[in-house]
């Protein structure tokens, strides 16, 4: 008998004290995470456990691991929740993934909630070209994983670019052909963005035939809804379409940012929870996702002028905006957009875009009464010179809470810059939900952060703290993860994530980053009978 002390591996924290140990009966470890309490992200209540990895994988999880396993690296996890690393199933950080700045790729926004996995090109916007994009993550190093979707904008652009029509036959083939691509080389799903240009201008059957690549791929179907208020054909009739482009196209339907968004339809969530649940009980998957948040996330252009003044992008609505009959229009267009979120005193601006410099922090009400301007005229003032980011304070409590408790709906952030939930969601949702009223279940929050997104994805071996696992892991301190962001504030790094291992390698270690790039390129592999050609 030989006697062992467990070592500290850099900055790790170990575990401290002696113990009498036979080496030659210990299996090789490199991470013994010990006396935390451990959720499984499959619902199980947690325990106290020990979680041992080597290399990429989980290989135990149960009681007195350093009596099996022999490893340098040592965490004591006592008093920590240790958990499978959270998976957002939508965000908007490829711009981030790709950067050429390291520090931007290991994508600290979201690590610092726990996040391990990110999914990237929803609302339409991811690019076909995934083998690309996954090539140059590779190469470069990420601090996540990413998985990919291929968007229907992406792909209507190509081919389109932003005409208000249909595609012809030939088109629609070759947009098939893009959404195969992408699909091909080993994105996830079919995402879109319908209530944007151009991908508004498209008819239900136009997203059908898109949706039917995906579907024979083995892929899902993303969505931002054409409608999530009263803009075209409201909030449910666009998910009346939602649950028919799944039906026809025989694929699941996953919601993105699931809302009832402005006075006008809030409380529609009781009927939309029905529609949905109606649907799940003909045996057709409906997900959704949702984040924790009062305040949408949006710009100017997208938020109030209407889809057609926005064909062929801002520099012609400015054209149009020139003439003095459609510029009557598309003001009184805007002033309705303004009431459908809860009027000028609602929408604050948090960002500023394409050369406009708008003030950050007031919101339009507040803007039109310092130049003694009507709201609506202060917000064609910034789309003159370029354009906004918003905050719209346009959701009810009540539905947010409706919505948070359905088993369907996972955690979510939507983020993106100028918003707090690219940076608090998951902690937000964490201290609204579990600390705060509904007092949900902690091993539910969990699995609905983990485990419940990776089955929504995809993600065979993700997920889930289970031996033969990938080692994604998240140990937080129950009482500190907070988030920090705010409206005003909102690229403030969360608190609370002492250790944060992406593929078995640490990505945070004692609340700080690593330095190291451990995240991956995640590619679903193409079915066996997939045309997929070179």
């Amino acid at each position: 008998m030989k006697l062992r002390c467990a070592l500290l591996l850099g900055a790790m924290t170990a575990f401290s004290g002696c113990q009498s140990v036979d080496h030659s009966a210990l299996e090789h470890a490199d991470l013994i995470i010990t006396g935390g309490e451990v959720y499984d992200g499959a619902g199980s209540p947690g325990r106290i456990a020990d979680v041992v990895v080597r290399g990429d994988r989980i290989v135990f999880v149960g009681s007195d691991a350093r009596s099996l396993y022999g490893s340098k690296a040592v965490i004591d996890a006592s008093g920590l929740i240790v958990a499978p690393g959270f998976i957002d199933p939508h965000t908007h950080a490829g711009s981030d993934l790709s950067s050429d700045d390291a520090e931007r790729r290991a994508n600290a926004a979201f690590a610092f909630q726990g996040v391990t996995t990110v999914v990237v090109g929803n609302d339409g916007g991811g690019d076909y070209t995934v083998a690309q994009q996954a090539g140059e993550a590779k190469a470069q190093g990420i601090g996540t994983n990413a998985a990919y979707l291929v968007g229907f904008g992406s792909v209507r652009r190509a081919v389109l670019g932003t005409e208000n029509r249909a595609p012809d036959a030939a088109e629609l083939s070759q947009m098939q052909d893009l959404v195969r691509k992408g699909l091909c080389e080993g994105a996830w799903g079919l995402s879109t963005g319908l209530y944007y240009v151009p991908q508004s201008y498209s008819e239900t059957e136009e997203v059908i035939a898109l949706a039917q690549v995906a579907s024979e791929m083995g892929g899902y179907y993303d969505t931002h809804m054409r409608d999530e208020s009263t803009y075209n054909v409201t909030v449910t009739g666009a998910l009346s379409e939602t649950l028919r482009i799944g039906r026809d196209a025989q694929l699941p339907v996953h919601i993105a940012h699931i809302k009832a968004l402005g006075p006008a339809v809030w409380g529609h969530s009781a009927r939309m929870i029905a529609m949905i649940e109606d649907a799940q009980g003909t045996g057709q998957i409906v997900t959704a996702d949702q984040y924790p948040w009062q305040a949408s996330g949006t710009r100017i252009s997208a938020a109030l002028v209407p889809r057609e003044a926005l064909e062929g992008g801002l520099e012609s609505l400015r054209e149009r905006l020139a003439d003095p009959e459609r510029s009557t229009a598309i003001r009184k267009a805007m002033i309705e957009a303004i009431e459908r979120r809860g009027g000028a005193d609602r929408l604050l601006v948090t960002g500023r875009l394409h050369g406009a410099q708008p003030p950050v922090g007031l919101t339009l009400a507040e803007i039109g009464d310092r130049d003694d301007v009507e709201p609506v005229d202060a917000a064609l003032a910034i789309l003159a010179e370029g354009d906004a980011r918003l905050a719209s304070f346009n959701m009810s409590p009540a539905d947010i809470a409706a919505f948070a408790s359905r088993d369907w709906v996972v955690t979510g952030s939507d983020g993106s810059t100028g918003h707090p939930r690219k940076f608090g969601s998951f902690p937000k949702a964490y201290l609204d939900l579990v600390k705060g009223d509904p007092g949900m279940d902690l091993a539910r929050f969990i699995r609905r952060s983990s485990g419940r997104t990776a089955d929504i994805v995809g993600l065979s071996g993700r997920g889930y703290l289970r031996q033969g696992s990938f080692a994604d892991i998240v140990a937080f301190d129950p009482e500190s993860f907070v988030p920090n962001a705010t409206y005003s504030a909102p690229r403030e790094l969360s608190s609370g994530v002492m250790h944060l291992f992406v593929n078995g390698k640490a990505l945070i270690q004692n609340g700080a980053l690593t330095g190291d790039l451990p995240g991956r390129p995640l590619l679903k592999p193409a079915p066996a009978n997939a045309d997929c050609q070179d």
